[in-house]
Formats: C-alpha cells, structure tokens, sequence
C-alpha cells in the first residue's frame, strides 16, 4: 500500500541518517490534527452535518502548507500521508513551508453552489484560530478551485477581522493570485525533465516522450517540452491516445481536444501537419511505448510489477502522484531505468504557491516571466541537489530525495533540553 511505502521510505532513511527512533516516529507523525463536524443548512430547510479535516503534519521550516480537497472518500488516513508528502516535497525544493493538508467528506457534484459556499464558510469559521498566513496556508485540490478559495478567504477574514490575502494561494489573478500558478506543475516537470535529460547524453531535440495524462498537468506539460524542443511522440487519456514516430504538436492537437475531439481521433503530426498515420494506444499501452522518457501524468499505481517488464523508456517522471508502485521499482531499476521520483517532480505547484504567498504577505513583486524562469531554475536546482546526494551515497532517487528532505527539517526542528 502507498501509505506503508512512504511510511518505510522514511523509516529506512532515518536509520541510515541514524536517527533516534523517537524522531524518525515524529516524522512519520502529523503535530496535529483537526477534526470538525460541519453542520450546514441544506437548500430544502434540513439540516446536514459533514466532516472535516486539516492535518499539520510539520512545520520545522516554515507554515504549514497543502491543498483542501472536497471527496467523498477523504479520509484521516489519506489526509496523514498527504500532508507527510507535503512536508517531504517542499523541503525538497527548499522552501521555507511545512507540510498540510485539508478536506471535506462531501461529493460536491451532489450540492448547490449556494449549499457549496456555506458549507466552505462553516469550515472556515471552525478552522480560523489553527490557521494564518504565517501557520497554515491552504490551496486548492481535488474538486476545490479558487473561488471555492475566494469563500474560503472571505469567511476566515470576516473572523479575524481584517484582511488576509496570504491566508491561501491558487487565488484567481484579480483576487491577489500570480500568472504561472496554473501551469506551475507541468512547468516544473517539464524543467526536471530537460534536467535529467542530461543523462541520455543526446540532442533534445532527438529526446522521445511519451506522456500518460493530458489534463492540466499532462497538458502543461506537453507545452512546455515542445517549447523545450523535445519530441513528444505519444500522448493518452482515459480514453486513449496516439503515437507518430515523427512528433506531435502540442498547440493544434490541444486545440482540438478543448473541442471536444478524442485525444485519440486527432493526428497532428509535428512535421506533417494533419496526418493519418498515427498508431492508436490506450492509456496503458501508452505506457510501453519505445521512448527515452515515459511521463505518467494521470493517476496513481500505473507501473506495477505486473507490467514493470514491458517498460522500454530509460527514464521515468512521476508528475502523477505515486504512479510506480513498490514491488515495481526493483523490476524497473534492474532494467537501468531512472526514476524522477513524485515529490520532485510535481513540487511546481507548490513551488509557484510560495511565489505567490511572497507576493501577499512579503511585497514581492512578481511577473510571468520572473516567476515561470525562477520556478524552472528552482526545480533544475533541486533536481541537480538530489542527484548529487544519489551519486555520493550510491541511492536510487526516490532515496536521495527523502534524505535531502528529512536532513532539512532535522537541520530545522528545534532540539529540545536533555
């Protein structure tokens, strides 16, 4: 299970930093969690209470900071690990934050919008006094947007009385929010990934990938390695996709798929334009695709040891959250391939929230192209840290990461009198 693999990974990197076992089990534990009942009014005069969570899982190096989801399936246990990771990946990038998380047990698809907001409302009010700009910073996530966020920054300052734009990031750009923020995550796997290409020691523009997920982070993402001059060759959703071996274009075969076209009806060949002789793939045959870089972008536990065998990419990107499962990565690693490990490789969205959190509360001013060239020169930077640490001890990636990560909020966390 993804819970006891992140569980492990800490574990295991505690030991080999040598860490007490009382510190490597308050990493592996949140510093507090909240738990409210949301009783709302309904539009038909009744009255429903939904259940709320904030984890803050650590703040040694900053606020806490991580996205508020509205799902169904929103657990204590899925909301623990999530603000784990939160802490793990922004002090892999080296920002002052710690790690949060957030969510409602509620299908939004099933309330008004009116039913929507006071439910946003009641959980502001209950959680105004454990949250701030300068201790704990939520953003949008699953099912959750930034007018959802608008309602949630409007209630919190009605209880604290006065302004608070810093409160929460993923804000639309007349409500204090920045530029880059909604192409920050396929930004900063596009970034990564031009890095780490560095390994195949050939022209980029030579460099195939392959890419499972074209939402708005496959789809970023795609724009950006195009503009990088890399040649994606394949790209699938859900509900399939195409591979030409001489290149997609980003810009019409997206165009058309806003359209409503399947990804997998569209043929845009980089080189010839429309075209005909695209080979169809499904979302997991995209997979094995015969490419230099394979990038799931989609959902979690593609890669497992069941198809680990097929992969032929020599580097792996995991921009969706833990799409390689454990029993996959030995399969994978014994093939040679790299893996970019999640909590690098999709920190651009964090990243670009902290950008924005400066421009609120510290002043700082912020453009396009300032923030898109510092979000890529960040993640580049980050990339090149952990590499080095995997080099000079001899560790996979995924391992390298969790130690530079861990070693910081130890460096940070105060020490407590003997």
């Amino acid at each position: 299970m993804k819970y006891d693999k992140i569980k492990k990974l800490i574990k295991k990197v505690g030991r080999k930093l040598d860490l007490e076992q009382g510190t490597i089990d308050a990493l592996k534990s949140p510093q507090r969690i909240i738990e409210v009942a949301l009783p709302v009014i309904l539009d038909n005069g009744k009255t429903k209470v939904f259940k709320g969570i904030r984890i803050q899982h650590n703040n040694a190096r900053g606020p806490y900071k991580g996205g508020l989801r509205y799902h169904p399936g929103v657990s204590l246990d899925e909301v623990e690990i999530l603000a784990t990771l939160m802490s793990l990946k922004t002090a892999v990038i080296n920002i002052p934050f710690g790690g949060g998380k957030g969510g409602i047990a509620v299908d939004p698809e099933q309330l008004s919008k009116p039913e929507l907001k006071r439910l946003t409302e009641k959980f502001a009010q209950s959680v105004h006094d454990v949250i701030g700009e300068h201790k704990d910073i939520p953003a949008p996530d699953v099912n959750t947007n930034p007018e959802i966020m608008k309602w949630f920054r409007d209630e919190y300052e009605k209880n604290i009385g006065k302004k608070s734009p810093g409160v929460i990031t993923g804000k639309a750009l007349e409500d204090g929010g920045i530029e880059v923020r909604n192409e920050a995550t396929g930004l900063g796997g596009a970034a990564v990934t031009h890095e780490v290409a560095k390994r195949l020691n050939k022209p980029i523009e030579d460099v195939t990938v392959a890419i499972q997920g074209f939402g708005n982070v496959g789809s970023h993402l795609a724009r950006h390695l195009e503009d990088m001059g890399f040649k994606v060759v394949a790209i699938a959703d859900a509900s399939g996709g195409i591979y030409h071996d001489d290149g997609l274009t980003y810009h019409e075969t997206h165009k058309r798929y806003r359209s409503g076209e399947k990804i997998s009806d569209v043929c845009i060949c980089k080189i010839h334009g429309p075209s005909h002789d695209c080979a169809k793939t499904s979302a997991q045959s995209v997979l094995y695709q015969k490419v230099d870089i394979l990038i799931p972008a989609a959902i979690g536990e593609q890669i497992t040891a069941a198809n680990a065998s097929k992969i032929k990419a020599k580097i792996i990107i995991e921009m969706a959250n833990h799409p390689v499962t454990e029993d996959a990565e030995p399969i994978l690693y014994k093939k040679g391939i790299t893996i970019v490990p999640d909590i690098l490789a999709n920190a651009g969205g964090v990243l670009a929230s902290y950008y924005e959190w400066q421009k609120n509360v510290q002043n700082v001013k912020i453009d396009y192209n300032s923030s898109k060239q510092n979000l890529i020169n960040k993640m580049k930077k980050a990339l090149r840290e952990v590499e080095k640490v995997a080099k000079n001890e001899k560790l996979s990636l995924r391992e390298a990461a969790y130690i530079l990560a861990i070693t910081r909020i130890i460096a940070a966390t105060p020490k407590t009198n003997k």
